[in-house]
């Protein structure tokens, strides 16, 4: 479901200079070994269609604004298995990464296009127009925003019908650990949505080792 607002954040948790010296905070659902499950919305005009997906985390460097982890694929009609991906993911705690991309084909204007899709985005959009975010302080914001970038098929060869080209915008609730993301490739059908909800809620019970990541 979309990600909701908290009605009773503080205006200091969406404003003010960044000094730096603040680190971003840790959220035990986003560490090492955490699962997610939901669905992909890969519809075009031609027709409806929804792959179901899971995701592990594993890795996570707050402190330099990174994550990794994998993106399974269930039930792809041009697959005769799950498509397992290793995607690397960049943090914006505005210190290592800003809202805006820079890369990836991606323009000021898709940032903008695509951080708006997410209701948690509103308060901060006024200054993410100004300067990309550089200067908020997202340290204690109830939401952490990222993009996510797959590197290589895990388990599948890249002549498998479908493409890793584009990349994730994606926001991550610190309350209860869903996740919302839009998929962007100037190549593919606009704003796919990915809606993951958390699967457990330690760092034990779930393994990705059926798939040997290169």
């Amino acid at each position: 479901m979309p990600v909701r607002v908290l009605e009773n954040a503080a205006p200091s948790q969406v404003s003010g200079a960044n000094s730096g010296q603040s680190s971003f905070q840790y959220c035990s659902l986003l560490g090492v070994g955490q699962a997610f499950s939901g669905t992909q919305n890969v519809s075009s005009q031609q027709k409806d269609e929804a792959w179901r997906v899971n995701v592990c985390i594993q890795g996570c460097d707050l402190e330099h604004g990174y994550l990794c982890g994998t993106m399974e694929a269930l039930n792809v009609p041009m697959a005769d298995t799950p498509v397992v991906t290793f995607w690397e993911g960049e943090i914006v705690d505005t210190k290592n990464y800003t809202f805006f991309t820079g890369k990836w084909e991606a323009t000021p204007e898709d940032d903008i296009r695509h951080w708006t899709k997410f209701p948690s985005f509103s308060p901060l959009l006024a200054q993410v127009e100004v300067d990309g975010g550089k200067t908020l302080d997202l340290s204690n914001y109830p939401y952490i925003f990222m993009r996510w970038k797959e590197q290589y098929f895990v388990n599948v060869g890249t002549d498998c019908g479908l493409t890793i080209a584009g990349f994730y915008y994606v926001c991550f609730s610190c309350s209860d650990g869903s996740i919302s993301g839009f998929y962007y490739d100037p190549n593919s059908s606009p704003f796919q949505k990915l809606e993951l909800k958390s699967t457990n809620n330690d760092r034990s019970g779930f393994s990705f080792s059926s798939y040997e990541l290169q």
